[in-house]
């Protein structure tokens, strides 16, 4: 009988060599957590991605249900698919956690940020900014003599990209809601 020959290239796979069923690629979650509204969730909550070293991209929250004392987290992070199941699972035996979605993996979801971004600038540039601001369907709220403030909703890459077109126009002065989502459909 001849040795059993492993081609060139190509992998065993054991039970114990997780890292052949893992992936390394980064990927972006956008996670809708369900809480009870009393002091200190929020801090908890935090405190479960600080402790860990993980990041929160945006964060958002509000009371969601006045009557059963509930609030949403809407939470977007980045990691590994196995750092996100990992956060996933630890918010769930969070205590005051009623509910966990994972809204990136559940479906389609709808998700959008308000911004309200001052354009400071004067002569052409306020002519420029308008422009831009028109083809954005961003909204003037406030304006003097040397700035604008626009009102802008959209997705986070929409926000991105009309601050770096209003950037060369003159100093500009940035508020961002974080993102709020919800799934689509029934």
């Amino acid at each position: 009988m001849s040795p059993l020959k492993i081609e060139q290239g190509a992998s065993s796979h054991s039970a114990y060599d997780l890292r052949s069923h893992m992936s390394d690629e980064i990927e972006t979650h956008t996670l809708a957590v369900l809480v009870t509204n009393e002091a200190g969730v929020l801090a908890r909550v935090i405190g479960l991605f600080s402790g860990r070293g993980y990041n929160i991209d945006s964060l958002t929250v509000a009371e969601v249900d006045h009557e059963g004392h509930r609030s949403r987290i809407t939470i977007v992070t980045s990691g590994t698919p196995q750092v996100i199941q990992q956060i996933k699972m630890q918010l769930e035996r969070m205590v005051p956690v009623h509910e966990v979605s994972d809204l990136s993996v559940e479906g389609a979801f709808v998700s959008r940020e308000l911004a309200l971004i001052k354009v400071m600038g004067k002569g052409e540039a306020r002519v420029e900014a308008l422009r831009i601001a028109e083809i954005f369907r961003a909204n003037v709220v406030d304006s003097t003599l040397e700035s604008f403030v626009f009102e802008i909703t959209g997705t986070p890459d929409k926000i991105d990209a009309f601050c770096e077109l209003m950037r060369p126009l003159g100093d500009v002065r940035l508020a961002r809601t974080g993102v709020a989502a919800i799934a689509r459909g029934i």
